[in-house]
């Protein structure tokens, strides 16, 4: 009978080998059946209705009949119930796996404590690297990348992209452990990564007969990346992309802005800043010179060098659009027909459907008791950024609003126009899979006078056979981005204390039991 609380009370079951039958010898294998003598062993399993289960398992120890086995005595084992030096039985013993696998030490003993299964984080964790790691076998095609283990440090990660699972990880990224590895596992075919030199030369050393293919996302992304420099240092063209005066407000979004601002403590600080930055690199001092004598950043002194006016690097984003935007017209109205309290045209905007409070409508009405406008949204001119995403999107893919407005920039600057042909030529030979017009592309790519241009086409020059590999080949490093995806979800897990070993157990381990499970569901609903 069971007493106090009942989720708490242990069933303890008891049971007892068969004397008749012969065990077999965990040294030599030879099956015996003369008894030595009996002893019991308790194996803790699985919950049984939430209660905790203990087994009294009495089994024997026998003699072995083999003269040349160097065991004298043995005990039996069962099958599916016990194993040697195990107290827990197999089930259970998978059970504490898989969850440590999936929610490591303090994670996994919480899931268990729910269970009724009381473990420390410490358990849970040891019993996590006692799980041997799957039997590598070389891939085929392998995926190499990169990713942040933590501060500065960087890890290498390898996948088979065949099967989409991780192979190993490890902390750096240097050639030789790569080349180490590959040595050790020949049989590479492709092996598929980013534009890095120190994972090309790797693969070289390790591999020299595989086959390197530059992922095509990669590429995509560094030429973005040099799409957004090259806006950047156009920033003074950017305003060019919206409508004309007369098509939208009757004054320019720079300049009631700027008289709204130019009496600011922001303002004056970047009026400072401006004069200051420029008078030292008109000198012909370089960025970094002035960065060390002003405090501040390399690219916030090139962002104010580069610019033409104090107004272009002030951070004026534009007014959200609120309730009372209906309605300003009506205020505007009223305003000039003498009504100057806002408590009555608040009350008059409510009869008329306005629902927001009466310190917006306060807020709204205080520029004309400085004679100003009505602070009304206006468009603002695209952030480099924007820019650079109108360019890099596809003509298919731009809604209206980039359609009308992209063309006015490009017209009004040439380098924006040359970058835009460009990138056009470059997602034409990845749409096509066609990588022949790339040494033409690289060479125009060169002589484009725009430096981070010029800069990426000696990149991707020196690496031109790998890029022609990701452009026509259908290798990519697609799954490496999810496993890294899946590798920083785990670090966040243990909240970034793993150390490399345990990191590498976890990220291999479940990537093999999601597939396990997955696989139990494709055959159970067939």
């Amino acid at each position: 009978m069971l007493s106090g609380d009942v989720s708490d009370a242990v069933v303890v079951v008891q049971a007892r080998t068969r004397s008749a039958d012969p065990a077999e010898c965990t040294g030599c294998g030879q099956l015996s059946d003369w008894c030595h003598s009996r002893y019991v062993r308790r194996l803790a399993d699985v919950t049984l209705a939430g209660r905790p289960v203990l087994i009294d398992l009495s089994v024997r120890r026998l003699y072995c009949e083999n003269a040349s086995c160097p065991k004298v005595t043995f005990a039996e084992q069962i099958a599916g119930l016990t194993v040697r030096y195990q107290r827990r039985t197999p089930q259970l013993q998978r059970l504490v796996e898989d969850i440590g696998v999936v929610l490591a030490g303090r994670g996994g003993a919480r899931m268990l404590r729910i269970l009724n299964i009381r473990l420390s984080r410490c358990t849970v964790l040891s019993q996590l690297m006692r799980v041997p790691l799957p039997p590598l076998r070389t891939p085929r095609v392998l995926g190499v990348d990169d990713f942040a283990l933590y501060g500065d440090t960087y890890g290498t990660l390898l996948v088979d992209a065949t099967t989409r699972l991780p192979l190993t990880l490890w902390e750096g990224r240097d050639a030789d452990q790569l080349s180490r590895w590959l040595r050790e596992h020949p049989g590479v075919e492709v092996a598929c990564r980013d534009g890095s030199f120190t994972y090309r030369q790797g693969i070289a050393g390790g591999a020299p007969d595989a086959v390197q293919v530059s992922d095509r996302f990669h590429l995509w992304q560094g030429l973005s990346r040099r799409v957004q420099d090259i806006a950047s240092a156009h920033r003074g063209c950017l305003p060019a992309a919206l409508p004309p005066a007369d098509e939208r407000d009757p004054a320019p979004a720079e300049e009631s802005a700027g008289t709204a601002t130019q009496d600011t403590r922001a303002a004056h600080h970047a009026r400072h800043l401006f004069e200051a930055v420029q008078a030292l690199t008109s000198t012909g001092r370089s960025h970094s010179s002035v960065a060390r004598e002003l405090g501040l950043d390399r690219r916030t002194v090139g962002k104010y060098a580069h610019a033409r006016t104090w107004q272009e690097v002030m951070r004026r984003p534009p007014r959200k659009p609120s309730a009372l935007d209906p309605y300003l017209e009506y205020l505007q109205q009223r305003w000039d027909e003498g009504q100057h309290n806002e408590k009555i045209l608040h009350e008059e905007l409510q009869t008329k459907g306005y629902l927001g409070h009466y310190q917006r409508v306060k807020m709204a009405v205080a520029p004309l008791r400085q004679g100003l406008p009505l602070d009304e949204p206006r468009e603002r001119p695209p952030s480099p950024r924007e820019a650079a995403r109108w360019i890099t999107t596809h003509p298919h893919g731009r809604n209206l609003h980039i359609s009308e407005r992209l063309p006015r920039l490009l017209d009004h600057c040439p380098e924006l126009r040359r970058t835009h042909d460009l990138v056009r030529r470059f997602a034409a030979m990845l749409d096509n899979r066609d990588a022949t017009p790339l040494p033409g592309w690289l060479n125009d790519l060169m002589n484009s006078g725009l430096a981070p241009l010029v800069g990426l086409a000696g990149a991707l020059h020196e690496d031109r056979h790998a890029v022609a590999k990701g452009i026509t080949t259908p290798y990519n490093s697609g799954v490496n981005e999810g496993r890294i995806t899946d590798v920083k979800l785990q670090k966040r897990l243990m909240a970034g204390r793993a150390g490399v070993p345990l990191l590498r157990h976890r990220v291999v381990l479940i990537a093999h039991l999601r597939r396990r499970y997955a696989d139990r569901l494709t055959v159970s609903s067939r």
